[in-house]
């Protein structure tokens, strides 16, 4: 047991002896300082600055006046209520149909024979196909539709200028619309041009592409609406 005893206190003897020769270098090495330092904060944070609020300041200008109206009152100005200005628009006149011409169906048939039978005497070389007129046609909307069978045959596919040329050889061009199948501006020219009616019977022959030859069968024995 005493052999144990000192053996124990060799050792702590030992173990303060090195304790103290650490020590003893760490000086020598001023290491104590500088882990002080490190653990030091090496700046200090400024207070924060308080803003000041910023102040406008606000100044009263005289107004400079003319040395005309300088003792003259000031003007007052008040809301003035100004009436909306209209512009007139432009009244369409009213196309008068009082006198329209309606044909009888007698005159109507009538009529349309005599194209037929004009037509057998035609070259068969051309297309041809007949049209009676109807009020629409030569009266109110000026449109005129043409047989849908013969336009998808014989007519351009897209929308041309189309040339009638009547008996007397005097040419008329129209507009011909392909996915309408009927011919739209001009044929209004051409119709008040020849007075056409209700009931006339009108021959069309193709002779090209984009000119028809045009001859007009009048109706007779017509009557006032």
């Amino acid at each position: 047991m005493v052999v144990a005893k000192e053996k124990m206190m060799s050792y702590e003897e030992i173990r303060q002896k090195r304790v103290e020769e650490n020590k003893k270098r760490m000086e020598a090495l001023n290491l104590p300082q500088l882990s002080t330092l490190l653990h030091t904060p090496s700046f200090k944070p400024s207070p924060r600055k308080q803003m000041k609020p910023r102040t406008v300041e606000k100044q009263l200008v005289v107004v400079r006046r003319s040395s005309r109206v300088a003792n003259k009152p000031a003007p007052l100005y008040q809301e003035v209520l100004v009436d909306k200005v209209m512009i007139p628009r432009r009244v369409s006149k009213h196309r008068d149909l009082s006198n329209r011409v309606y044909a009888s169906d007698e005159a109507r048939a009538e009529a349309l024979e005599k194209a037929e039978k004009l037509e057998s005497g035609l070259d068969p070389h051309f297309p041809v196909f007949i049209k009676s007129m109807l009020q629409s046609h030569v009266t109110g909307g000026f449109w005129l539709g043409l047989p849908v069978h013969f336009c998808k045959t014989n007519l351009p596919k897209r929308d041309e200028v189309m040339t009638l040329v009547d008996e007397e050889g005097h040419e008329y061009p129209t507009i011909y619309l392909a996915k309408k199948t009927g011919l739209s501006g001009g044929w209004k020219g051409f119709a008040v041009a020849h007075g056409l009616v209700d009931g006339d019977a009108i021959v069309f022959q193709l002779l090209q592409r984009t000119t028809f030859k045009v001859y007009i069968i009048r109706v007779k024995g017509s009557q006032q609406s």
